[in-house]
């Protein structure tokens, strides 16, 4: 038997309970991987919640990504062996002690690399990357904004502009978190709090983006919390720039003048990485061998800010999403 935290049904995130359940066996062309450590991310509030895109079959646990040791192997599987380290990406299932996933979601542990650092990079990290350099077509000569930016893919998107030599201005809602963007190397920090703006304000917060680029206005935007943010930050995009939709953590889909884009001669793209993923499997392991690469190479540093036991799940998963999360959040089967 193992232990998993399971959703049983859709509602809050209290309704959540650890139980003992069979260990998986593995079907044809899967592997049961001994979860060592699996990452917080904010879908992981919303998919228990049935507010997410997807929406399992009931029981479930949450967790999207995670790394371990193949402890099983199941049939028409010759590409891995019992006993090696792999991380995967999974969609849930990883807030357990063991996971049967196909082979395929599977990604062998490059040589020095942590289960800590191999849990916590693949969905932040390849988000930002496809987001930021094949969905945004990033280069040194670009300004650009990140809206949430103290958040684990918001941070990741910091990081890779910055390996890129790219000047990084940073919106965030708090003091706290303005102050690990500016350390993490935010060139400007704009903080816009968490009260919904009104029409005036969303005026003064446009201004103040503007001011705090060097060109007067953006050639790309990361917006991560959509909300009462999205318009005034897409009122200070460059002509021809391209505003980056990842998310909606403050909580409303924003409905965009679309007038805008007319105006501003601007594109605005979608980025849903785990479509990406699926539609384009060969660009998105060149996308995490890449950044394998570059962390190996300290050309990137993911920020891990807290490691919590496996077992304080649930207390993470509110934690995220009341936006009291800065960087990544790991936890550990001990």
């Amino acid at each position: 038997m193992m232990k998993a935290l399971l959703c049983k049904d859709f509602g809050p995130v209290e309704n959540l309970v650890w139980e003992d359940i069979p260990d998986p066996t593995p079907k044809d062309g899967e592997v049961v991987v001994d979860i060592k450590v699996a990452a917080l991310n904010f879908p992981d509030n919303l998919i228990v919640q049935g507010l997410y895109q997807f929406k399992p079959n009931f029981p479930f646990s949450p967790g999207s990504e995670g790394a371990g040791v193949i402890s099983a192997i199941g049939k028409n599987v010759h590409n891995f062996q019992i006993g090696e380290k792999v991380s995967f990406m999974c969609g849930w299932g990883a807030f357990a002690e063991k996971l049967a996933i196909n082979h395929k979601q599977l990604i062998k542990m490059t040589e020095g690399m942590t289960f800590e650092l191999a849990s916590a990079t693949q969905i932040a990290y390849g988000t930002s990357y496809h987001a930021l350099i094949q969905r945004g077509r990033l280069n040194q000569d670009h300004e650009i904004l990140i809206l949430g930016c103290s958040g684990g893919v918001g941070l990741a998107a910091l990081d890779i502009a910055k390996a890129h030599n790219v000047r990084v201005v940073a919106g965030v809602s708090t003091e706290e978190k303005a102050d690990l963007c500016k350390q993490y190397g935010a060139d400007e920090v704009v903080v816009y709090g968490s009260d919904k703006l009104d029409k005036e304000s969303q005026k003064d917060l446009s201004n103040k983006l503007k001011e705090k680029s060097k060109k007067g206005a953006f050639d790309i935007i990361y917006d991560t919390v959509g909300d009462c943010y999205t318009e005034p930050a897409l009122r200070s995009i460059n002509w021809k720039g391209r505003y980056l939709v990842i998310g909606f953590a403050a909580g409303e889909i924003p409905k965009i003048p679309l007038n805008l884009a007319l105006l501003k001669g601007c594109e605005i793209v979608g980025v849903f990485w785990g479509a990406f993923t699926g539609h384009e499997p060969k660009q998105n392991m060149n996308n995490i061998i890449e950044i394998g690469k570059m962390i190996s190479s300290k050309k990137l540093n993911p920020f891990i800010s807290k490691k919590l036991p496996m077992k304080s799940a649930t207390d993470a998963i509110k934690m995220i999403g009341e936006r009291k999360v800065l960087g990544k959040v790991i936890l550990i089967n001990e």
